[in-house]
């Protein structure tokens, strides 16, 4: 199944996202044309969450640094991430010297312009290249930044797909980040992509809550008005992010560490992918923060392919639309589903005789008993099921004892003589 997931990180690429605004709603509305059952919703400025506060709406119409030759050195129609997120609005005149505390470059990475913010603190400032930067004249600037913080509200978008079960599968994604497309362009339109599989499906065996938020803040605020249901009906989730480059794959954990969700995530990736980077929870991030910390405790990993943090295209210009493709994205799609598939259909087997079954009469062995026969290996693969099938593991845990795929023994557990 294809989604055409690139065309739509394109159509995303160029709005003006924060952690509130109209760049958040722009692109709620963008989703909700893919997902027309999207619930758009909204928390006010100054709502308390736990130890935050939503914080004010920012806007921004317009910004530039010129110098006293009229030369425009930066501007913000060229590219949102010239200007540090949450600037405070300005119009002064600096010195050389004075200007530079403003601006912000990566000398280790001279052609790149960086991505900064400062959401919780007064500030303003330009993004610029390392290359650019040294080329300066000595003279005198005109920072112009016509922007605006005030009173509002903290948009997010909630999509609840009933299943079978009153307990649910989360997926989660953030869309405060302006034109990056690994982090966090990908993790939109992947998870725009599932849950349209998903509303495809006839029936799911769980039900599915899935969110687009603003990275931490929006993480903290939803949990703060759903936490006892979250609590109760969460059964295993995800952190969608950085899933498009065509890089290596990357798992996560959640805080525990020994999920459902944890066991089938690194279950898929160990049969569908050669190989991938394993992390732990001290290398943690995103919004598993919120969702696995003590006392909310949710089932929450990340399968990422290159990790936030880990790629040196990672918060600069250059993870930009070249840096993703649609293979990248449709892979990590086709491996989260997987995971998906796998928790949805997993179950406790449990063998209905006692003692092993009589194979033979059920075509399961072979007439020739030799190592190297497939049909003894694939007998095999099935007694070594059986002996697991006590009804107090999974599929997906005794897959992972054994070290079979979970579709492959799936077909098996179908049989007759295990429920």
């Amino acid at each position: 199944m294809r989604y055409n997931m690139y065309d739509w990180a394109k159509d995303l690429f160029p709005i003006c996202r924060s952690i509130t605004g109209q760049g958040v709603r722009d692109t709620l509305k963008y989703i909700k044309t893919l997902l027309p059952d999207l619930e758009i919703k909204s928390i006010e400025s100054g709502t308390k969450c736990f130890d935050w506060v939503i914080p004010q709406e920012w806007s921004i119409k317009n910004a530039y640094l010129e110098n006293e030759f009229g030369e425009r050195i930066i501007d913000f129609k060229d590219s949102n991430l010239h200007v540090v997120g949450y600037s405070e609005p300005v119009d002064e005149w600096f010195s050389f010297e004075e200007i530079q505390n403003f601006i912000y470059s990566l000398e280790d990475q001279p052609k790149a312009i960086p991505y900064v913010t400062s959401y919780y603190s007064k500030n303003f400032g330009f993004c610029m290249s390392h290359e650019k930067r040294k080329k300066l004249k000595n003279c005198k600037y005109h920072a112009f930044i016509d922007s605006e913080k005030k009173n509002g509200v903290l948009n997010y978008g909630e999509l609840l797909i009933k299943g079978k079960k009153e307990k649910e599968i989360l997926l989660s994604t953030y869309i405060c980040h302006p034109s990056l497309a690994n982090d966090n362009l990908s993790g939109i339109v992947v998870t725009s992509a599932l849950a349209m599989w998903i509303k495809s499906l006839k029936q799911t065996e769980y039900s599915f809550r899935i969110i687009f938020i603003p990275e931490t803040i929006g993480s903290i605020a939803y949990i703060s008005q759903n936490l006892e249901e979250l609590k109760n009906k969460i059964h295993a989730g995800f952190n969608v992010t950085c899933v498009g480059d065509d890089k290596n794959y990357s798992f996560l954990p959640s805080r525990n560490g020994n999920t459902i969700a944890d066991k089938a995530g690194m279950h898929i990736l160990n049969h569908a992918v050669k190989n991938y980077t394993q992390y732990s929870w001290l290398d943690r991030g995103s919004d598993e923060r919120q969702f696995c910390s003590p006392g909310v405790d949710l089932p929450v990993v990340s399968i990422m392919r290159s990790k936030y943090g880990e790629f040196p295209e990672y918060h600069t210009s250059r993870d930009n639309l070249e840096f993703i493709s649609q293979k990248g994205l449709q892979g990590a799609f086709s491996v989260i589903k997987e995971t998906i598939s796998a928790i949805d259909k997993d179950f406790f087997p449990k063998l209905t005789l006692l003692c092993e079954p009589k194979m033979s009469e059920r075509g399961l062995y072979p007439k020739i008993n030799s190592k190297d026969n497939h049909s003894y290996i694939e007998a095999k693969t099935i007694m070594n099921l059986i002996s697991y099938c006590d009804g107090r593991l999974s599929l997906i845990e005794i897959g992972n004892l054994i070290n079979q795929p979970f579709n492959k023994l799936i077909a098996i557990a179908e049989k007759s003589y295990i429920n």
